[in-house]
């Protein structure tokens, strides 16, 4: 008797954990999220050369039945979607976008830029974290959705959509897709990369974590200078003007000067939301940031990750002439700014400040890249709102908090159509592992795989099943 409910038991627990068991295959075999991760990192996709790995992924959706739609099939514009329905049903999407392609690998990369190792844990190359390893997260949860949730009454399609040259900014990749294939994709909501658990890269203590949600974006804006200046030609006699020397000056004139810190309800809602976590006076100043402005603008400009928030950055990224000899003068040389812009600001009247802080008329400015200002996407909707309570289920004392992203993605072209848009990666990572995004020995805990792609299937759930 004993020996039969033994048996009747294991049977009953074994069809439970069965419906709810998620398996991923790759060439008719089951893999892990990690062992997929692995293979994507081993696939190098630089900017403009994102068609192998496209075509792995791609793959991997359609063995898992995901409906696939091509939107660019070339290097440096190689895209597509792979939907839990048919993009042909028009359902309204929920749309989790990624981006396949990666920044060049360092040389100093000690376990190799596309090893794909693992070790204690993590799984270490260019894209672990950007955006290789959040983009499987998006895909486990989908697929998750596809074998455990009922669907036949689902109002939304969920689309994983995979675009190439996001680091670029080229005109292929997310540009082409919304200029071509806006209306077939039909976005309701679009959710992308963002910012983790934010405690760890703010010094401090806090009382529980805080996950931000991005709800709005600073805009690239990207300049190049050119001086030119014909002078005589041997490095033996100086000039009292010539080309190096008259940039640089202007340059040190450009970068000396302190960003002008600017208040809005984005930054200012921010502070006020860090407030319930500290004590004191602390908590005073943070409660109330516009009426304490003159004693927090000290300490927020000694945190640059902090203080992006409440200025339009300009940060000098390259240098260059048209000599690379040792006793040539050149005749023209040359830099790039990367200036980011908060949401409201002017980039006329930005490039005149520009202008007036170089004080060098010779110096010729050409925007390389302006993004369109956009509105934030609102807290009120049902996407948000079930979002959030998503992240406050698998992380149950933490807090969500709306916040302005200093950096810019592709998200901000779907912005600037009117269409909703947040970033995130619902998992915790440490400084350290946030600091290799982009860095030598870029890694992510393989523990965070399946914590982020239980927040997004607990997100999902909501919306199909409600």
């Amino acid at each position: 008797m004993k020996k039969t409910l033994f048996i009747l038991l294991f049977f009953f627990i074994h069809s439970i954990y069965s419906q709810n068991k998620t398996v991923i295959t790759w060439k008719g075999s089951p893999i892990s999220v990690e062992n997929l991760l692995q293979k994507y990192i081993q696939i190098p996709s630089v900017s403009g050369s994102e068609k192998k790995a496209g075509d792995f992924i791609k793959a991997v959706c359609k063995e898992n039945g995901l409906f696939i739609a091509d939107f660019g099939s070339d290097n440096g514009n190689y895209n597509f979607a792979a939907s839990i329905f048919p993009l042909s049903s028009k359902k309204p999407n929920i749309v989790f976008l990624n981006h396949i392609d990666v920044i060049p690998e360092n040389e100093e990369s000690v376990n190799g830029a596309y090893s794909g190792k693992i070790i204690d844990q993590h799984v270490y190359g260019r894209g672990a974290i950007d955006n290789k390893g959040a983009a499987l997260m998006q895909l486990y949860s989908m697929l998750q959705l596809v074998q455990n949730a009922n669907l036949e009454n689902s109002e939304y399609n969920v689309t994983f959509l995979a675009v190439s040259c996001e680091e670029t900014q080229c005109d292929g990749g997310v540009a082409y897709v919304i200029d071509n294939y806006l209306k077939v994709l039909n976005p309701a909501v679009v959710i992308g990369e963002g910012p983790s658990e934010i405690t760890s890269l703010i010094k401090g203590s806090f009382k529980n974590p805080i996950f931000g949600v991005s709800i709005a974006h600073k805009r690239t804006f990207w300049l190049h200078l050119e001086l030119e200046n014909h002078t005589n030609g041997h490095g033996s006699i100086t000039p009292l003007k010539y080309a190096n020397k008259e940039l640089i000056v202007s340059l040190n004139r450009l970068t000396k000067k302190k960003n002008k810190a600017i208040f809005n309800d984005l930054n200012v809602n921010f502070l006020k939301g860090l407030a319930p976590h500290k004590n004191g006076a602390e908590k005073l100043l943070l409660k109330h940031p516009r009426r304490f402005k003159l004693i927090l603008m000290p300490q927020l400009r000694k945190k640059p990750e902090l203080f992006a928030l409440f200025s339009n950055t300009i940060t000098l990224t390259n240098i260059y002439t048209n000599s690379n000899s040792f006793n040539k003068i050149p005749t023209k040389a040359g830099a790039y700014l990367d200036c980011r812009l908060l949401p409201s600001t002017d980039e006329k009247a930005f490039l005149e400040l520009i202008k007036k802080r170089l004080k060098n008329d010779s110096i010729k400015i050409t925007i390389v890249d302006n993004m369109p200002q956009t509105e934030p996407s609102t807290l009120n909707n049902i996407f948000y709102t079930q979002f959030k309570k998503a992240i406050l289920q698998k992380y149950t004392n933490a807090e969500v908090l709306p916040l302005l992203l200093p950096n810019t993605n592709d998200l901000g072209a779907f912005r600037a159509k009117g269409i909703l848009a947040y970033a995130t990666v619902p998992v915790h990572f440490t400084r350290e592992e946030v600091e290799a995004i982009h860095n030598n020995n870029e890694r992510i805990p393989i523990q965070a795989l399946y914590d982020g792609a239980e927040v997004y299937f607990s997100f999902l759930t909501k919306m199909v099943q409600k």
